[in-house]
């Protein structure tokens, strides 16, 4: 018996902008959900009352995303009642997560066959609503950092400060994202990951986000976004470089994958399409909050015997630009193998289903191009992150 888990299949919705007016800001994040579960059911003709479990992320738990939203997609994708879903929070890593919680389930012989993902609708549900206008850390963690934790922009800026990324190398990356991910479109690359959504009456096909006309001369004329005097008083290393140009777009998507064990896949007559070598998640300092990719990457690279030279695809969220710039300066990584397609600054970051997404794009880059090993990481509020390596099989 092999309980070795392997990925059978991964889709997303198109990506749409988190705003009203957006392609997707008129559907329910339940039915947004639901739409990319179906998708992946009825591609893999797949029994959907021989699933174990649903695993899903998702950040802003209140709302139209407060019940258990996976459960829900479930129901109203009218598959069986007896098929239970949970809803995980790692923040950004919550999509990542989910297929971490999932693999590890099938290892130790408690599931056979479990789909995991991750859902944000960010134009009905507001990044940071779930908060309520109270305070989310306490009166210990604000003393332990006095005089208190930081925005996450404000993060980005040290961390550009610490790496000394200039305003120029972030807004460079960041149209060079636009236009990778404009030439992947293109070309027709993100065809195989997407599940059309039908909202009233329209058919969503493609990413709305991508701006294939933004230049390093476009992004220049913004303003930066998060100096305040209060902060720049605090922080005077900062040059105030982090804008709505070089910052991942609020957004709304799903995405979802199909797990198995080896054994439930050999008994479905399913082809594998890659395996997990190696899994990590690891704290680091909340007030930088976006550096933890760095030793995650490292740790999982330990843990799986190999080194950063194996990776073929390499997958860092693009919270901000400094995060994979700090990531590619700290461990020596080759920038054609960094978001080859583009990231989160041109296709959008939403919340609890971007590493669910990330993971889709990899894999299907990797099939495509005939890449062994890929290497996705992301940071997550609070300073954490998630590292998975794996392999095209």
């Amino acid at each position: 018996m092999s309980r070795e888990p392997v990925i059978i299949d991964a889709v997303r919705s198109p990506m749409g902008r988190g705003k009203a007016g957006g392609a997707l800001s008129g559907l329910h994040p339940v039915e947004l959900l639901a739409a990319v579960l179906e998708g992946l059911v009825e591609r893999n003709d797949l029994d959907p009352g021989a699933v174990d479990d649903v695993i899903i992320g998702c950040v802003s738990r209140v709302g139209e995303q407060s019940s258990t939203v996976g459960r829900m997609a479930w129901l109203a994708a009218g598959y069986p009642e007896h098929v239970p879903a949970t809803t995980i929070d790692r923040m950004c890593g919550s999509g990542q997560q989910a297929i971490h919680f999932a693999a590890q389930g099938i290892k130790a012989g408690v599931y056979d066959i479990v789909i995991a993902g991750g859902v944000e609708s960010m134009s009905r549900v507001p990044i940071g609503s779930a908060r309520l206008d109270r305070d989310p850390v306490g009166p210990r963690v604000s003393a332990r950092y006095a005089p208190g934790l930081i925005h996450q922009g404000v993060s980005a800026e040290l961390v550009a400060a610490r790496y000394g990324l200039s305003r120029e190398a972030m807004d460079a990356y960041s149209a060079a994202s636009h236009q990778r991910a404009a030439r992947a479109r293109a070309a027709g690359d993100f065809s195989a990951e997407i599940v059309p959504v039908a909202i009233d009456n329209v058919l969503v096909t493609e990413d709305e986000t991508i701006r294939p006309a933004t230049t390093p001369e476009t992004l220049a004329a913004l303003s930066p976004a998060f100096e305040t005097p209060s902060y720049a008083a605090r922080f005077p290393e900062i040059s105030w470089s982090i804008t709505a140009g070089n910052s991942s777009q609020i957004t709304d998507g799903a995405s979802a994958l199909l797990l198995m064990s080896e054994d439930a896949a050999r008994r479905l007559g399913a082809t594998p399409r890659a395996r997990f070598v190696g899994f990590d998640v690891c704290g680091d300092d909340p007030l930088l909050m976006l550096t933890a990719p760095i030793p995650a990457t490292e740790r999982v690279l330990r843990k799986a015997g190999m080194a950063l030279a194996d990776i073929d695809h390499v997958e860092v969220n693009e919270a901000f630009a400094p995060v994979p710039l700090a990531w590619a300066k700290a461990v020596g990584g080759d920038p054609e193998k960094l978001n080859p397609l583009g990231g989160a600054i041109a296709l959008g970051h939403p919340l609890g289903a971007s590493g669910a997404r990330l993971m889709t794009t990899m894999l299907h880059a990797l099939h495509r191009n005939g890449g062994r090993y890929g290497l996705q990481t992301m940071c997550e509020a609070g300073g954490m992150a998630n590292a998975t390596i794996i392999e095209r099989l």
